[in-house]
């Protein structure tokens, strides 16, 4: 048994959806469950129908939406003509889940919509790909994960409730692999014990593919990208990132712990809970061997380079000039369980407490206001927070240069600098 996640770059076009046809064909006769993101950049297209919904402007989340079901409409056309019917019916309940909810007033927080309407993406995409594997005569069963993964209701954020989870893999997914050698279902999303869809966080279907690798006792888990493998920085934003061939999970957790976009934060612990393997492999290149992630030992690794944009720092000090303390410190904490959002970055001083957080403006006004109560709050946005991993002299003073710094940490192998 192997676990595969396929991302939204691997399936944003009818050929890319035929070229993942092609890499399970290399693998007949496996049993694999796969898993899928949203199509493209569907995600962030439905983030724009949430943000309109919450704000009130019904008729606009409505056109948006319009534009992701013509998106995959017209993507489905061209990869199931002998049962476009069928294929199509089967988008229908999803548009008509979402449209159901567009035509009303947003009474809950906004965390909550996001969830609801935000999964439609995976839903969407995994029921495209299933129809077209059947097309090819690739034998497959679609599954909805929302049957199987039980969350809590921490909106964008769930937490799996495990047992629920295992004994629903174990009744519904296993008994499928007698039938068929390919079970397809979607990452990023789970379901409250009310039916209420969740997330997992963003880019979570790496986390929903090493659940089920874990809980299915997989022999492996491989996600597919358009790089190489892991690379020691974003290609995208350093051309001359280089490629690594070999991790250990170690590494691998504290470089998804500072941000790295390469593997979910919470992907490793099952896996290493069960010692299984982890494959990042190119699916343009699927000859390559990619990068391997284990238990073994990390051999000398170049500086690994993690930035994060769109940074908040807040900056709360003592009203009356007192020790902030571990009086102070325990407050914020507290705020920050009870508002749902992790600094990725504290500093504490005699009189006041920095935190460098993600920008996410209905949780940072929230947070504001709270610790306002507390202390006196400034708050400075559009902040970059540089984080590099077996750290160079050369290297810092390359990616620091003319920037200005507002808060460093360094210990022997790790550096963070906020900066803008």
């Amino acid at each position: 048994m192997k676990v595969f996640k396929f991302g939204g770059a691997s399936i944003n076009s009818v050929e890319r959806i035929q070229n993942v046809g092609k890499i399970l064909q290399s693998f007949s006769g496996e049993k694999i469950l796969i898993i899928i993101s949203a199509m493209g950049k569907t995600t962030n297209a439905l983030e724009k129908v949430v943000d309109a919904f919450f704000e009130g402007r019904n008729d606009d989340a409505l056109k948006l939406f319009e534009q992701v079901k013509e998106q995959h409409l017209n993507t489905l056309k061209y990869l199931t003509p002998l049962s476009w019917q069928q294929a199509e019916n089967h988008l229908k309940d999803f548009f008509t889940e979402i449209e159901w909810l567009l035509h009303d007033k947003a009474v809950r927080e906004y965390d909550y919509y996001y969830d609801q309407i935000v999964c439609s993406g995976e839903l969407l995409s995994t029921a495209m790909m299933s129809d077209y594997l059947n097309e090819i005569n690739i034998k497959n069963k679609w599954i909805d994960v929302r049957d199987i993964i039980r969350t809590d209701d921490n909106f964008r954020d769930a937490a799996i409730d495990w047992m629920y989870t295992q004994q629903k893999v174990t009744d519904i997914i296993e008994p499928l692999f007698n039938t068929v050698d390919i079970v397809i279902t979607q990452g990023f999303i789970g379901a409250t014990d009310e039916n209420e869809s969740t997330t997992l966080g963003r880019e979570g279907s790496d986390y929903s593919a090493a659940i089920f690798a874990n809980l299915l006792n997989a022999e492996s888990q491989t996600i597919w990208k358009d790089v190489e493998g892991v690379m020691n920085a974003d290609p995208k934003q350093f051309a001359d990132a280089t490629f690594i061939d070999a991790l250990s999970y170690t590494e691998v957790i504290e470089m998804a712990y500072y941000g790295a976009q390469v593997i979910h934060p919470k992907t490793i612990k099952p896996l290493q809970n069960k010692n299984i393997p982890l494959h990042v492999r190119c699916f343009l290149q699927p000859e390559l061997a990619g990068t391997i992630i284990s238990n073994k030992t990390d051999h000398k690794l170049p500086p690994i380079i993690v930035v994060k944009d769109k940074q908040v720092l807040m900056e709360l000090s003592s009203k009356d000039f007192s020790f902030v303390g571990e009086n102070g410190i325990s407050d914020l904490y507290e705020l920050f369980a009870t508002i749902k959002i992790k600094p990725n970055l504290t500093q504490t001083g005699a009189i006041s407490i920095l935190c460098c957080l993600d920008d996410r403006p209905d949780k940072i006004e929230r947070l504001a206001l709270a610790a306002s109560e507390l202390f006196d709050v400034q708050v400075k946005k559009d902040l970059t927070l540089l984080t590099i991993r077996h750290y160079t002299r050369e290297k810092f003073d390359e990616l620091t240069k003319d920037k200005t710094i507002l808060l460093t940490q360094r210990t022997t192998e790790t550096v963070q600098v906020l900066m803008y």
